[in-house]
Order: C-alpha cells, then structure tokens, then sequence
C-alpha cells in the first residue's frame, strides 16, 4: 500500500468508493459522502485541488455553530493498493505542535469497509509520521471513540499513547472521547 495525492486520475476509484458506502468524514458520514460527489460532479478539478491545502489558503472552515475560523494548513492522501483503500486527513496549526480547541486531532483515516482489518489505516499514518516530523511537530494527536477499538491499535501500534479521556461537545457528535498523542 502507497499513500498518493489525490488527482484526477485517481477519482473514479474515489468517487466510485463513496458511492458504495465510503466516506471520509467520520462525523457526517454519509451526509459527507453526497457532498463529495456533487462537487466532483460540479468540478472534478477543483475538488481535487482542494484536498491538497499545505498552506491554508481554502475558504474558511464553518463550524458546526455557524461560526467561521481560519483554515488550518493541510492536505489528504489517498491509501492506494490496487484500487482505492482509503483516506488519511492532515492538518497542523503553523510554528506549534498544539491545534486549536475546535480540532480535536491532527490526523484522520478511513478505510473502505471492504478493505478493513488488512493494515491499511496502520501503515497510512506510519507513512504519514515522516511528513509530520519534516514540519517540525513534537508529537500529532488523535481522538477516537472508546469503544472503537480497531483504531485505537492503530493508533498504539505507531507508538501512540492515551493522555485523556474527555468529552466532545454537542457538535462534535458529543460523548466520551480519548485523545492519543504519537511523539515524534
């Protein structure tokens, strides 16, 4: 498995993935997945370009409030094998290893569900720890549910730790959640 930067050539096998029950966006999930495919639909090009983000230059971000807030440097791979695998999100918040309070981690994954269980998501943020040290960061941190153990191994087997368990807001999906973090 190889991380690519997403591009067009990759797209069907993305879009096609979205269609058949993958999203992204582990918080609207399928509500995600239909966004994605009307802006591929509207402009392939531009979606593209858009996952690719280093220097924070995006619109800024809504939250679930409707308030708006500065969008953080950040791009997506896609996990590649054959086909698409899946997706990891990673963003940072420049000249600091913390993240502001409406971020609850640096990085995301996901699998397509037909592909799960076979290392993909553990292999995507072990190739993603390199590129967190080029930026200077002392560590990246991650959230995942408590009782999500799949990606709490993941997150385990690249040397991640649990430093707390707390509570999301309301417009985070709300309930109990445990922040990782990976020194690097």
């Amino acid at each position: 498995m190889k991380l690519v930067v997403p591009a067009l050539e990759y797209l069907d096998a993305y879009a096609d993935a979205l269609r058949r029950g993958f999203w992204s966006d582990n918080l609207r999930r399928a509500e995600s997945a239909r966004e994605e495919l009307a802006m591929i639909a509207a402009d392939p090009a531009d979606f593209v370009a858009a996952l690719d983000d280093p220097a924070g230059k995006r619109p800024p971000i809504t939250l679930p409030d409707g308030s708006t807030v500065p969008r953080l440097p950040g791009y997506r791979r896609w996990m590649w094998d054959d086909g698409f695998c899946g997706s990891v999100n990673f963003r940072w918040q420049p000249g600091t290893s913390d993240l502001p309070k409406h971020v609850l981690g640096h990085l995301g994954y996901a699998v397509v569900p037909w592909k799960q269980r076979r290392g993909y998501a553990t292999r995507a943020l072990a190739l993603m720890l390199p590129e967190a040290r080029k930026l200077g960061l002392a560590h990246i941190d991650l959230t995942t549910d408590p009782d999500n153990l799949a990606s709490q191994k993941v997150i385990t087997a690249n040397g991640g730790a649990l430093v707390e368990r707390f509570r999301k807001e309301a417009a985070y999906g709300g309930g109990d959640t445990l922040l990782f973090r990976i020194p690097l």
